[in-house]
C-alpha cells in the first residue's frame, strides 16, 4: 500500500471522516453573497471568489481571537430558518462531493438567535437541513452519515442550555456536545456542571483545548471535565520530550482519547509553524489517536481532500497513513460502535483497498 501512486484524484476518490468541523465555517461562497443580499447585510465584497480570498486571508492572522472574528458574516446569514436549512443541506452535499462518508457538524445554537428563531428550534431546523441533504446524497449514489455536535460559547452564559438542548435532540441526530469560542481566559472547568450533566445523561463529548492555550487547558479538559476528545489539542507536545511522554501525554495517549487535528487551521491561528513541521506526524507516529480535520471549509479555503494532500506533499504521508487517520475519526465517533465497526468494514477498508 505505501508503494502506491499518491496524486489528488487517488486522494479525492478516498472515503474520508472528519469530526471536526463548523457549519458557520464552511458556508458556500456564493451562498453567503446571495443570503446576505436576501437580509440587507453588507458583506466586505459581493464577488464569491473575492470573498473566499477575503475570508483565507483575513483568517491568517496567527491570532485565534481575529480567525474568529471572521464568523460575522456567516452568522449574519445563519438567523432565518430558510438560511439555516440550505446551509446545512449545503454542508452536507459538500461533504459527499468531498468523498466524507462520516462527518460530525458543530455549531452553536445560541449563535443563530438574533432572529425569530430559538435554540431549540435552531436545532431542529438545522437537523431539517442535513436530512434533505442525506437524503440527496444517498440518492445521487454518494451517500453519508452526518451527526451533529452542539456547541456552547465558553465566554457566554448559555453553556449548560446548549448541553440541556444536546441531551433533548440525541435520539433526533445530535451524537454529542462541544464548548468553543476563545479558550484562553475561559476554562473549560467554569462549566463543569455541564459536562457533569452530560455526563449523567451518557452524552459523549470533546472540548476545544491546546489550540490558543497549553497544558492546563488539555489537563482541564480530560481531568477535570471528561473530554473523550479534544478539539485541535496540538499543545500536547509540550509534555513530550525527545519522545519521552509525560504523564498528562502518556493518559491521552494511552486512554486513546482522539485529537481531532486541524492543520490548516492550526498554521492560521499560530498553533503551528508549518505542514510539515505540523504535530499531527509526529503524533501519529508516537502511537496518538490523531485524527485529520477541516476546522472551517471556508474561513481555511479547504477540504478534507486538501489537508490530505497536504500531509502527502509536505509531510510524506502514505496512502497507508491517511487510512489509520480516517480509521481512527471512526473509532472515536460519537454514534455506536456497531455503526461506527460497519463504517470501517464495509465503507473505509474497502476504499483504501488498492
Amino acid at each position: 500500500m505505501t508503494a502506491t501512486r499518491v496524486d489528488a484524484d487517488l486522494i479525492r476518490r478516498l472515503p474520508k471522516a472528519v469530526l471536526h468541523d463548523h457549519l458557520d465555517g464552511g458556508l458556500r461562497p456564493a451562498t453567503v453573497v446571495e443570503l446576505a443580499a436576501e437580509v440587507g447585510h453588507t458583506l466586505p465584497t459581493t464577488d464569491p471568489d473575492e470573498l473566499a480570498a477575503w475570508y483565507f486571508e483575513a483568517a491568517n492572522s496567527g491570532d485565534l481571537v481575529r480567525y474568529i472574528a471572521t464568523f460575522e458574516h456567516t452568522l449574519a446569514v445563519m438567523q432565518t430558518r430558510e438560511g439555516l436549512l440550505r446551509t446545512a443541506e449545503e454542508y452536507v452535499l459538500d461533504l459527499a462531493a468531498d468523498g466524507v462518508v462520516y462527518g460530525e457538524v458543530r455549531y452553536a445554537p445560541e449563535l443563530n438567535t438574533n432572529g425569530e428563531l430559538t435554540m431549540a428550534e435552531v436545532v431542529e431546523t438545522v437537523q431539517e437541513g442535513l436530512a434533505a441533504g442525506m437524503a440527496k446524497a444517498a440518492a445521487a449514489g454518494t451517500p453519508v452519515r452526518v451527526g451533529t455536535l452542539l456547541c456552547g460559547m465558553r465566554m457566554f452564559d448559555r453553556v449548560r442550555e446548549a448541553a440541556d438542548l444536546a441531551v433533548a435532540f440525541r435520539d433526533a441526530g445530535v451524537v454529542g456536545f462541544d464548548i468553543a469560542g476563545a479558550e484562553d481566559g475561559f476554562p473549560a472547568a467554569d462549566h463543569r456542571d455541564a459536562f457533569e450533566h452530560l455526563r449523567s445523561e451518557s452524552v459523549p463529548f470533546t472540548i476545544h483545548a491546546g489550540e490558543a492555550h497549553g497544558l492546563p487547558s488539555i489537563h482541564q479538559a480530560v481531568q477535570v471535565c471528561g473530554a473523550q476528545r479534544l478539539g485541535h489539542g496540538v499543545r500536547i507536545t509540550e509534555d513530550i520530550v525527545d519522545g519521552k511522554l509525560g504523564r498528562l501525554a502518556g493518559w491521552v495517549r494511552d486512554r486513546r482519547i482522539a485529537l481531532e487535528m486541524c492543520p490548516t487551521s492550526n498554521l492560521q491561528t499560530g498553533a503551528a509553524t508549518s505542514i510539515a513541521e505540523h504535530p499531527i506526524t509526529a503524533l501519529k507516529d508516537l502511537g496518538f489517536r490523531v485524527t485529520l480535520n477541516t476546522d472551517n471549509r471556508l474561513v481555511s479555503g479547504t477540504t478534507m481532500t486538501r489537508e490530505m494532500s497536504l500531509l502527502v506533499e509536505d509531510a510524506g504521508w502514505t496512502v497507508e497513513d491517511l487510512r489509520t487517520v480516517t480509521v481512527n475519526a471512526l473509532k472515536s465517533a460519537f454514534i455506536p460502535f456497531d455503526e461506527r465497526k460497519a463504517l470501517i468494514e464495509d465503507v473505509v477498508l474497502p476504499g483504501y483497498a488498492l
